[in-house]
């Protein structure tokens, strides 16, 4: 039996190694999606000696239509697995930043995830068959973690419920992963300052792919890892948002940051 496909984008580090390591792992070939091509061949190298993945390198910038029009094509002709991992946010106030860059912001984090969902739901939907991630974040629970980041990734979210919806009884199923911290490179690459972050806040990598694929299993779509992250969403859902907006300011800060 030839082995099942997952694509990842954003796999070269964190969540998104995680998820490549996991899926080859358990017995997936891959398709591997990400600007850096020095990076996406060491993974590949890595997985296909570790874990004896056939690994297909697809270079692409999801914030240029042209490249993200590649991968689509590539989902096009089949996978079983689709994670949109690749996401990232900018520091700086919303109204100083350069807007090409909210723009790119906006392309990976949301038209991409869009675009990608749509051309693997259908061989997915033939198959009756298929799992798709779409990575959010837990700044689009809390109010107050910047602007567009944020917003971004309650799109994603909603998105995701939406869809869940339309795909019952299909076979097909997705999720969206709503993680907190996780030692990762994406705060030092968008410049975000963390050192005051509480330790009990931040998650590994490991633990998050493995609470994910967990409840994904259970069928649940809105996954939110980690103890703490629970009750806090938790708390974000039953108090007002004004007085959830500001106790987030106080204590976790949301300037600088978009």
């Amino acid at each position: 039996m030839p082995r099942p496909v997952a694509l990842i984008t954003g796999p070269t580090s964190g969540l998104g190694a995680g998820f490549a390591r996991r899926y080859a792992i358990d017995g997936h070939d891959l398709v591997l999606v990400a600007r850096d091509v020095q990076r996406l061949e060491q993974l590949a190298a890595e997985l296909h000696d570790e874990a004896g993945a056939n690994v297909e390198v697809l270079p692409a910038d999801l914030a240029v239509a042209a490249d993200r029009a590649k991968v689509a094509d590539r989902l096009a002709a089949g996978v079983q697995v689709l994670v949109n991992n690749a996401g990232f946010g900018t520091s700086g106030e919303f109204w100083t930043v350069d807007l090409q860059v909210l723009q790119s912001q906006l392309d990976v984090n949301v038209t991409a995830v869009m675009q990608l969902t749509h051309a693997a739901l259908p061989p997915m939907l033939d198959a009756g068959a298929g799992t798709i991630i779409n990575v959010a974040s837990i700044a689009a629970l809390i109010p107050g973690r910047g602007s567009t980041y944020s917003a971004s990734k309650a799109w994603v979210i909603l998105f995701t419920e939406g869809l869940a919806n339309g795909l019952g009884g299909t076979g097909v199923c997705v999720h969206a992963l709503v993680p907190g911290f996780i030692r990762t490179e994406f705060h030092e690459r968008a410049g975000i300052a963390m050192g005051g972050t509480p330790s009990f806040l931040w998650l590994e990598v490991e633990e998050v792919v493995r609470d994910c694929l967990a409840d994904a299993a259970k069928g649940n779509v809105v996954i939110v890892p980690g103890v703490q992250y629970k009750a806090l969403t938790t708390a974000a859902r039953l108090l007002p948002r004004n007085l959830v907006r500001r106790m987030n300011k106080s204590v976790a800060k949301g300037r600088d940051r978009t």
